[in-house]
């Protein structure tokens, strides 16, 4: 991951510590236009299921973001779903990463 920036190292640092936090299979993480930056896991309830990049995406909007900068997502999976992030952030790298924090791909417009 040398060649990633503090900053988007910081989100797969988030989204690491937030899967692991929930014990969860997938944790996420974005920074917004003004470098706040969002954490979550997903959600799985009987009436509402979410992906951890969902949850991240709702949690920056309904704090006033208007643009992504950048995604992260911890996973073990080769094709996260990655719409709710081009809706509000239609460049944002997504930064795929494996449980170890190592940098698997990242996936653009």
């Amino acid at each position: 991951m040398s060649d990633l920036d503090a900053e988007d190292l910081k989100i797969i640092t988030l989204a690491r510590s937030t899967r692991a936090r929930a014990g969860a299979a997938e944790g996420a993480a974005v920074r917004d236009e003004t470098g706040r930056t969002y954490a979550a896991g997903p959600v799985e309830l009987p009436s509402l299921r979410l992906s951890a990049l969902q949850v991240a995406v709702a949690m920056a909007v309904s704090s006033g973001a208007q643009d992504l900068e950048a995604a992260a997502v911890v996973t073990d999976s080769d094709a996260p779903d990655i719409a709710a992030v081009r809706d509000l952030g239609p460049k944002a790298p997504v930064l795929v990463a494996a449980p170890d924090g190592s940098l698997r791909t990242v996936l653009r417009d």
